[in-house]
């Protein structure tokens, strides 16, 4: 793969958008106030040695919006075996030649062989370094002038993506090929029926996506079966798309029309398979892939809740949040806070806000006290699975004992047993896992009274054990995942009873009130009922 650029200016996107550092600790996110913004545009080319350079000559209209900060285009070609190389050159080459346009940069990428549609937008989403990306056809058939409606609403609604429908009204379209339509529709039902949402036109070349999502994603797929593959995981990763309508002027086989029978196949094969994949986060620093996975046992979620949710106070900050499976059973409260390290847990949780007015989403870093929200009272601070994940766990009590009032709670979650210690804590980046003793000591070293020591999840063990120190696993399986909540009204039933210890431990702490001195000695443990 060969690569050459004219005129390519690294952008970063927005600092407050990506949420990133601890400038985005003290505010809200939201609040969408924007008014343009950055898009890459990626152009996978294969064998359109008649259409490519009017397909690349139209997208300079997307200079004239004042919506667009910067438009990067990322033009692959993906092995092209007719004149496609030469007609891409001659473009280029007039590009040299003309006025600069300050709004522009170009990046020209190569594929030695065919590789498919998939791939060259994978190629092309490595060099996608805006705050959009959007995929554009080489042909004719659509228009770019439809991207800055789309544009319009990342703007305005706060989206994570937006699908160009060419069966919505209010566009115009060609009319041809009768069966190819239905096919699209048929397809778009069963894309709509895995997803549960009501996409019009699943099929639609133009999606347009936030580009540290999308890079979040791990897109597999080679051919034209990237549609649906992009559409199924955008919502499994609960995103919020958007439909606006778009022109189409579609072409017919003698005119270059490329896709036939056999890629409606291969799209249907896809919706089957995507359906039941559980791969929607490629690797990451916070675990984010083996973290989807035990998010998707609600019933255990909600057994956590009901354990943790008689200590919890009015005015809640919670730290690690994750998606706010574990806030969305613990709030409504007078204020709560959502928080994490992730950008992309981040983006997730302020798409829970409007319907909250009490709840604020914002970075909090547990290691550094200058990134919790400032000039907030704090009865409860709500820490489950954190504390073992940095270095030091007793600076980041510290911090917490801070953020609390006098006399406030902070409910801290554990994991039990570091003989326990294995191939999955090492994937969620566990330092340690802790015994009672090691707990309270630490709680008491941060200046809290040891309340309580709730043991959970006996009947946990087992399967933590098999897969983590025997199997050597690094990752729980979908079949496991959907076993544990299956059967979590009978773990809650049996757990009080196993002779087992517990997977987990719970520390209700308290800070001492005005004129009170931290306790020498820990109170008294209890065991969840």
């Amino acid at each position: 793969m060969s690569v050459s650029s004219q005129t390519t200016p690294r952008h970063e996107a927005d600092p407050e958008r990506r949420a990133t550092g601890p400038s985005f600790a003290s505010r809200a996110v939201g609040e969408n106030a924007r008014t343009s913004t950055t898009l890459s545009v990626i152009v996978p080319v294969y064998n359109e040695q008649y259409l490519v350079e009017t397909s690349l000559g139209r997208l300079r209209v997307l200079g004239e919006s004042a919506l667009l900060d910067q438009v990067k285009i990322i033009v692959v070609d993906d092995g092209s075996s007719d004149g496609t190389p030469e007609a891409i050159e001659r473009f280029r080459t007039s590009l040299e030649s003309e006025r600069k346009e300050p709004k522009f940069s170009w990046l020209w990428v190569r594929h030695k062989k065919n590789s498919g549609k998939g791939a060259a937008i994978r190629t092309g989403l490595s060099h996608a370094d805006t705050e959009l990306v959007v995929i554009h056809d080489a042909d004719l058939e659509y228009h770019p002038r439809d991207l800055i409606k789309m544009v319009e609403v990342f703007l305005s609604e706060d989206a994570d993506a937006v699908f160009g429908s060419r069966f919505m009204p209010g566009g115009y379209k060609r009319a041809l090929f009768f069966r190819h339509a239905l096919g699209n529709k048929l397809l778009t039902f069963l894309c709509d029926l895995v997803c549960d949402l009501n996409l019009t036109d699943m099929e639609t070349c133009y999606k347009m996506v936030r580009t540290d999502l999308l890079k979040s994603i791990p897109l597999e797929s080679s051919t034209f079966d990237v549609e649906p593959e992009l559409a199924i995981k955008l919502a499994k990763r609960g995103s919020r798309i958007f439909e606006v309508s778009i022109s189409y002027s579609g072409r017919t086989y003698k005119e270059g029309k490329k896709i036939n029978w056999k890629d409606g196949v291969r799209a249907l094969w896809a919706i089957f398979h995507y359906a039941t994949s559980g791969r929607i986060y490629t690797g990451d620093e916070h675990g984010s892939a083996i973290l989807d996975r035990l998010n998707r046992a609600p019933r255990f979620t909600g057994w956590m809740a009901d354990v943790v949710r008689p200590y919890i106070g009015h005015r809640v900050l919670e730290i690690g949040a994750g998606t706010g499976n574990m806030s969305l059973h613990l709030m409504p409260r007078s204020i709560y806070w959502a928080t994490d390290i992730n950008p992309q847990y981040l983006d997730y949780l302020s798409k829970l806000r409007p319907t909250r007015p009490y709840m604020r989403v914002g970075y909090t870093n547990a290691m550094d006290g200058a990134t919790f929200p400032q000039g907030q009272s704090f009865d409860t601070v709500v820490c489950l699975n954190v504390v073992e994940h940095v270095e030091d766990d007793t600076g980041a009590l510290r911090n917490v004992w801070n953020a609390l009032e006098d006399a406030g709670t902070a409910v801290i979650l554990v994991p039990c047993g570091p003989w326990l210690h294995g191939s999955l804590d090492e994937v969620l980046g566990h330092h340690r896992r802790y015994t009672e003793d090691d707990l309270a000591a630490m709680a008491r070293q941060a200046g809290f009274q040891v309340e309580k020591i709730l043991k959970f999840n006996r009947a946990g063990v087992p399967a933590w054990w098999l897969n983590a120190r025997v199997l050597r696993r690094r990752k729980f399986g979908l079949g496991q995942i959907r076993m544990l909540n299956a059967l979590t009204p009978f773990f809650r039933l049996l757990d009080p009873c196993l002779p087992l210890p517990p997977l987990s431990l719970i520390a209700i702490l308290r800070k001492p009130g005005k004129g009170e001195f931290p306790s020498a000695n820990p109170g008294p443990n209890a065991a969840v009922p």
